[in-house]
């Protein structure tokens, strides 16, 4: 869900430039930043950036600013505006029996007593001229610049944890080819045990023979590699679906990851055991990308 998309308008009467920033997230949390004459489309925004980008902490930038009509003064000094302000400062001296350079301290001291002359117009009144229907392609842009960024790192995490899963089935071969030595190194211990067994005036046989279904049936990690295997191959079948999968994929690293604690668990052989932890620090990096995915 990490995406950047930023699209930018310069005309004869203003700039423009919409920013979009987005990180991981379970759930959409957006923030705005709007310029006033926009604060009524607030709700319309939320709507149209909820529905593009479905989920990430969203932070959006509307940077709106007006270009000032140029002054027919040929000099850097508005000649006008510092005489008006001096005749004013003159006016209230007077009036006040201040001196104007003590005005003009404490105007300029004291926030908002100086006002800049507007250019014909106050500046809401100029920003209200452009129309929401005006910038809207503006926003559409940086959206699609967000979602060309998502699928671009999509792809590449794509990749990252199709390798992992490679990984994964390769340990899961290693354990396939190592179990028969396994399942053999169990017998021989049940064999050394069974003379012992046997030769005990309180041996049961009818028990024994229970206890050992039940102590084979504890070792046998055929259904956990059977079901571990269709997880991998539905886990790379959904990563390729068109639709967002990410929820589906974090079911579906659960369940793998069952299956494999479950062979850790009922395997009783260290090197079982150590491809095991193998697997499982493999799954771990992927459910850490997955964290990125819609």
């Amino acid at each position: 869900m990490t995406g950047y998309g930023v699209a930018h308008r310069d005309t004869d009467s203003y700039s423009a430039t919409v920013e979009i920033k987005s990180l991981n997230s379970k759930s959409l949390d957006l923030t705005l930043r709007l310029p006033r004459f926009l604060q009524d489309r607030e709700l319309e925004i939320r709507n149209l950036v909820t529905r593009s980008l479905v989920r990430g902490k969203v932070n959006l930038n509307l940077d709106f600013t007006r270009v000032r009509a140029a002054n027919n003064q040929t000099g850097i000094v508005n000649q006008a505006a510092l005489t008006a302000a001096y005749q004013e400062l003159v006016e209230l001296s007077s009036r006040i029996g201040v001196s104007v350079e003590v005005l003009a301290s404490i105007a300029k001291a004291l926030p908002g007593s100086l006002r800049l002359p507007a250019e014909g117009v106050s500046l809401p009144e100029q920003e209200e001229e452009v129309a929401w229907e005006e910038l809207q392609p503006l926003l559409q842009e940086a959206l699609d610049r967000t979602h060309e960024f998502r699928r671009t790192e999509g792809q590449t995490l794509t990749t990252e944890i199709l390798g992992y899963l490679d990984s994964i089935r390769i340990q899961l071969a290693e354990i396939e080819r190592h179990d028969p030595n396994r399942v053999e190194q169990v017998r021989e211990r049940l064999r050394a045990h069974l003379a012992d067994l046997a030769s005990s005036e309180q041996f049961n046989q009818s028990r024994f023979e229970q206890e050992l279904i039940y102590y084979i049936e504890k070792l046998d990690i055929a259904e956990e590699k059977v079901r571990l295997v269709s997880h991998l191959h539905y886990f790379t079948e959904t990563v390729y679906l068109p639709e967002p999968t990410g929820k589906k994929l974090a079911f579906i690293s659960q369940e793998m990851g069952r299956e494999i604690n479950t062979i850790g668990s009922k395997a009783n052989d260290s090197i079982v055991q150590h491809l095991v932890v193998g697997m499982k620090e493999e799954l771990e990096k992927i459910k850490e990308q997955i964290n990125n995915i819609l």
